[in-house]
């Protein structure tokens, strides 16, 4: 199946060689392109794409508010992409409120083409950019920036069976579903289960908030490492 992408930047030269990366992959196909979150939006609507390359910082409407009119729509929109932010900062709580908004993650600008091309074809399949150290880095540093735990989120987490918990802590590391069954030496499917549980009980649009969650409740603290479930 091929992957439809939209790629929202307000610099030329960087939206210009995106679309063409991409577009050389032979299952990818670049179906717009805008200089700002208004007309990203716009192109968005009228192309319906799977993924949405969104700069975070642009003039006119920036990549954050262009994200949650993309993610939570008016009433009477059906499509809501995946929104994969484009940052040329490591750290940036812009970028960690866009994953609040639902975005699936984010990359760097200066990533590598593989790293690129990989992200896309990862968030089109319905996961979340987790894997990237860069990622992990962006939202342990937020953390420690607000080390006191939400009393609402830790309520939320009470509700988990434990082995949900072992689950949410695993994700929060960054492990795709298939390392999760490894590790915890079930079927791909069941972790699947377990991970529609997740997003159900915690109203969480995707993995991305489900490791935001994890860091706010104080189930993962920034630089602590965690023993595997069962040990």
């Amino acid at each position: 199946m091929t992957i439809r992408v939209v790629v929202v930047d307000d610099q030329d030269m960087v939206r210009s060689g995106f679309a063409a990366l991409l577009s050389a992959q032979s299952d990818i196909d670049v179906v717009g392109q805008a200089p700002n979150g208004r007309l990203g939006i716009e192109v968005s609507r009228s192309t319906h794409p799977d993924v949405v390359l969104m700069d975070v910082r642009m003039p006119e409407m920036d990549g954050l508010e262009a994200a949650r009119q993309l993610l939570d729509p008016l009433p009477g929109v059906v499509h809501r992409p995946r929104v994969l932010m484009l940052t040329t900062f490591d750290i940036d709580d812009y970028v960690y409120a866009a994953l609040h908004a639902g975005a699936s993650g984010f990359l760097l600008k200066d990533a590598p083409v593989a790293e690129l091309v990989q992200a896309v074809r990862v968030i089109a399949a319905g996961e979340a950019l987790l894997a990237p150290s860069v990622t992990r880095r962006l939202i342990e540093d937020v953390a420690r920036s607000r080390p006191v735990p939400r009393q609402d989120t830790r309520v939320r987490l009470n509700g988990l069976t434990p082995r949900e918990t072992e689950v949410l802590l695993l994700v929060a590391q960054g492990l795709s579903n298939a390392e999760i069954a490894a590790r915890l030496v079930v079927a791909q499917q069941t972790v699947k289960t377990h991970m529609t549980r997740l997003l159900t009980k915690l109203g969480a649009r995707d993995r991305a908030q489900l490791v935001v969650l994890a860091y706010e409740s104080g189930l993962v603290a920034p630089g602590r490492s965690h023993p595997a479930p069962g040990t």
